[in-house]
């Protein structure tokens, strides 16, 4: 059996810009010091001229892309999110937010998988913080198909955009001809009746495991993807729950605000339904490898496919 392909999905992210960036002329990328690790650098060697540099000043970053954005440009910035989302709370939600900017937001470094950077680099708040800016689209790609898809259509939309990437490498899991990517659609990538699993990012690939795990024990899961947690595609979420009457969510993020946060709401105000929500418990992260981490929080096939089985 030959080896599952991964990649992270920060190196798709700047294989992706280069792509586009064939296509729009107007496409900018800023970076604040970071361009080897977000991996804009790719995006640099190909085109030094639209690349530039700002420094370690992610808000003046920022402020530099709204104006770019008021000629024309379709800037892309980016930083590890704990910055991009975090220290730039301000900048994004005044600079590009408020004044409805086509600004792009590139996040790497996202969740407790960024490993031995430690708690304060684990950024597991940025989707919650996200989500509260009026008119921003918040996208969690699972894999390298899917951010590359995702990419494009941020540049296509017009409009803010916030894109979360991860520093680990994740299978491959949408390389198959049917696959379609569209803004504030969910994909089903597993069908049941059952329960109905629905994952952010990286942990999308370690649900469908798990689903393998829960089918050996004759629990049959539903798995969607959700990689647009706003708009979320609520008419798929609540289609499900109604259909297997229990839900699961899973993200490399905090359970408050997230991915879990946005299904119970929908689901109370529309379907209620048992839901069990799988990520960060209100807890920082902490200093490790990225695959121990993911263990230990419980954010590995084995560990979602304990939870679910107690939870059940």
């Amino acid at each position: 059996m030959s080896e599952v392909k991964k990649i992270a999905t920060r190196e798709s992210y700047g294989n992706a810009l280069v792509e586009v960036g064939k296509e729009y002329e107007n496409l900018v990328v800023l970076d604040a010091d970071l361009a080897a690790a977000t991996k804009t650098g790719i995006f640099k060697k190909a085109f030094p001229e639209r690349h530039i540099d700002c420094g370690i000043a992610e808000c003046n970053m920022t402020g530099i892309a709204a104006g770019l954005a008021t000629t024309g440009k379709i800037p892309f910035i980016s930083s590890f999110a704990m910055f991009a989302a975090g220290r730039n709370f301000e900048q994004v939600r005044n600079s590009i937010g408020y004044p409805h900017l086509n600004v792009k937001i590139g996040a790497t470094h996202a969740g407790i998988s960024v490993g031995e950077d430690g708690a304060s680099h684990q950024c597991n708040e940025d989707i919650a913080l996200m989500r509260t800016i009026p008119g921003m689209v918040v996208v969690c790609p699972s894999d390298d198909v899917e951010t590359k898809a995702a990419v494009r259509a941020a540049v296509e939309h017009e409009g803010p955009v916030y894109l979360r990437f991860g520093r680990l490498a994740v299978p491959v899991i949408n390389d198959r001809p049917d696959y379609k990517f569209e803004l504030g659609k969910g994909v089903v990538l597993r069908e049941g009746k059952d329960l109905t699993i629905i994952a952010t990012g990286l942990p999308v690939a370690e649900c469908l495991a798990a689903a393998d795990m829960l089918a050996k024990d004759g629990v049959n899961a539903k798995v969607i993807n959700i990689h647009t947690i706003k708009p979320l595609d609520t008419e798929l979420v609540v289609a499900a729950a109604k259909e297997t009457g229990k839900v699961v969510t899973v993200e490399e993020h905090s359970i408050i605000g997230g991915l879990g946060g946005a299904v119970c709401e929908t689901l109370s105000e529309q379907a209620p339904t048992p839901v069990l929500r799988i990520g960060m418990n209100d807890k920082f992260g902490e200093s490790g490898a990225a695959v121990p981490l993911l263990h230990k929080y419980g954010l590995d096939a084995e560990g979602i496919y304990n939870k679910i089985k107690a939870w059940i």
